[in-house]
Parts: structure tokens; sequence; C-alpha cells
């Protein structure tokens, strides 16, 4: 297909997409008595499942402070038209929410064609696993993060004097925030699976950077928290596993691709370095196939020095011999030297 026609193409998954979460949304709309009700104030209120269970927690283990909004928070509107555009913006979010894996499905119907039949044999099932994860972090976001974002923005206080009250929008930009945050961090393992067949990332560089995703995780939970360490381990620990699942995710991908191509990930062990060799022994008589000299009937080569030197003797002879001429020369220097020092008489005498 040419480039209009992709985006021709592009335009009606879109609009699909678009109808689906737009149908959910105009359901949540009607039924607004349990959206709002049942879902997005229930955080506040004593009877939650998540601080019923809190409680019941902080009674066995005597500690007080696990029991949680045990006093429901007083929300008010200060708008006009405040709860209408509230109910109308909640429903949009519970229609993306609720239609998320048709949508993903019509993204994924986009691209398939584009891919190999080796890519799309082990994208199977991405649609599936994507929406469980989404929606399992859905459910961590609304029952762990929105009660204690809740009870500890809630209560905190800077003085006795100021008392909350709660507007209706912060409220619930508060719940809708924390609740998609954690819909979109249980993405992690779907996105290093992409990144591991892009050949982005590899199980070692997620190895190696460990301990910098444990202070990119904290952090991470610092924010979509309330500021106290009950909150954050909590959220610190799911998150924490699905780095390591991420992990195993991406080692097996390796290991596949490795298959494919016939690569090895183990090395060779090095092979034991060679002995040397052991100096062969000099025999004790003459090699076979040599003759010595005297065997084959030649002589010596004869010398300037004479006729049986050769060798080491012939050349320490030749040495002896140019010092003995040295020190003659030497010799008749000097009385050259002394006879030119005599006065005139005494040469004429002699």
């Amino acid at each position: 297909m040419s480039f209009l026609e992709h985006l021709e193409e592009l335009r009606w998954h879109l609009i699909r997409a678009s109808l689906a979460v737009f149908a959910m949304a105009i359901i949540a709309f009607i039924y607004h008595n349990i959206i709002f009700d049942k879902i997005i104030l229930a955080p506040k209120d004593p009877s939650f499942f998540t601080n019923r269970m809190l409680c019941r927690l902080g009674d066995l283990v005597n500690v007080a402070k696990l029991c949680i909004n045990s006093k429901p928070l007083e929300i008010i509107n200060i708008s006009m038209a405040g709860q209408f555009t509230t109910h109308i913006v909640v429903s949009l979010l519970a229609g993306l929410i609720v239609a998320f894996p048709y949508v993903f499905w019509e993204f994924w119907r986009f691209m398939r064609p584009a891919l190999y039949d080796k890519e799309r044999k082990y994208a199977r099932g991405a649609v599936v696993y994507s929406s469980l994860l989404f929606l399992l972090g859905i459910l961590f976001g609304f029952f762990i993060i929105a009660p204690l974002s809740v009870n500890f923005l809630g209560s905190y206080s800077v003085s006795q004097e100021v008392v909350n009250r709660i507007n209706l929008r912060s409220y619930i930009s508060t719940v809708t925030t924390v609740t998609l945050a954690g819909g979109i961090t249980f993405e992690l393992p779907v996105v290093v699976y992409f990144l591991t067949k892009a050949g982005l990332i590899t199980p070692d560089f997620l190895r190696r950077y460990r301990k910098h995703a444990v202070v990119i995780i904290l952090v991470l939970a610092a924010i979509i928290t309330p500021p106290d360490v009950f909150s954050q381990v909590l959220v610190f620990i799911p998150l924490i596993i699905l780095y390591e699942v991420s992990i195993w995710i991406s080692a097996r991908i390796k290991k596949k691709q490795d298959a494919e191509f016939g690569i090895d990930d183990e090395p060779e062990p090095p092979s034991p370095p060679k002995p040397d060799p052991e100096p062969e022994p000099e025999p004790d008589g003459p090699v076979e196939g040599k003759t010595t000299s005297e065997e084959a009937g030649e002589e010596e080569p004869s010398s300037p020095y004479g006729a049986e030197m050769t060798g080491e003797g012939a050349y320490d002879e030749a040495e002896e011999g140019a010092e003995e001429e040295k020190k003659q020369e030497e010799e008749k220097d000097t009385e050259k030297k002394e006879e030119k020092k005599k006065p005139p008489e005494d040469q004429d005498n002699e």
C-alpha cells in the first residue's frame, strides 16, 4: 500500500477504537451511581476492603497506624459545573479502562501485517498479556495505592486550626492518577519483551543495572504514593518483582534468538598450555649416517699458525701472534726515540 493508504487504514482503526471507548463511556455515564458510590468514592470509606484488612492487621500486630481512613473524608464542590464536568471525565476514563483490550487489539491489527512470520509467532498472545497486566496494575493502584494516598493527603494538616475540605476535582484527580499509574507501570514486562526483540536491551544489561533500577523504582514509588515508608514499601515490592520477571522474559527471548542463529552463549573452555618439548639427549657415540674426518680419511683444515690448529685453538694462537708483533713494533719505536735523544757527540763516537 502507498503512504496515503496506510494513513487511511490507521484512521479506520482509530475510529473503531474511539467508538469502543465512547460506547463504554456512555454506559459508565448512565450507571454513574455505581461508578461514583461503589468505585471512585469507595477508597475514602472505612468499609472499603483495603481499609478493613489493614485495620485487622493493625489489631493483630498492635499497630494503630495501620487502621487508615477510619473517619470518612468530607468532599465538597465549589464550582457550578464541577460535578457535571467531573461526571463526563470519569465516564471517559472508565470507558478507556474497560475498552483497553479492544483498543490495543486494534493497534495490533494495524501493526501485524508489517511483521514477519517468526515475529508474529513470538508476539502471539501480546494482546491478552498486555490487557491482563494493565488490569492487574489498575487493581493494584485502586486497592493499594489509592486508599493510602487518600488517607495520608486527606488527614495531613499543618495546623489544628486548618480544616480539610477536599475539592471533588482534587479527589478525583488523585484517585485516577495513581490508578492509571499502576496500570501503566505493570506494562513493564511487555515493554521489555519488545525491546529485547528489537535488540535494544539484553538480560545482561538489565542485570548490570539492577542497582540503578532499584533506585529508580524507589523514586517512582515515592512519586506515586504518599511520603511515608509503609506506602512506598507496598508499591516497591510488586515493582521490583516485575523487574525480575522482565529479566527472566528478556533472558528467554535472547536464548531463543541465539538458538535460531546458532550462537552459543557459553564460551569454550581454554585449551591447556602445551608442554615445552624436552631436549633430545646427545648421543655418546658417533651418529649413524655421519663419519668423523679420521674415519672418512679427510685431512683437517690447515691453519697459518700450525698444521693442526683449528677451531678455538687456532683463534687463540692468532691472537698471541698479533700481540707479539705489536710488542716488537713498540720496542723498535722506543729504540728510535732513544737514539734521537742522544747528543751528537755520542752518535759520532758510535
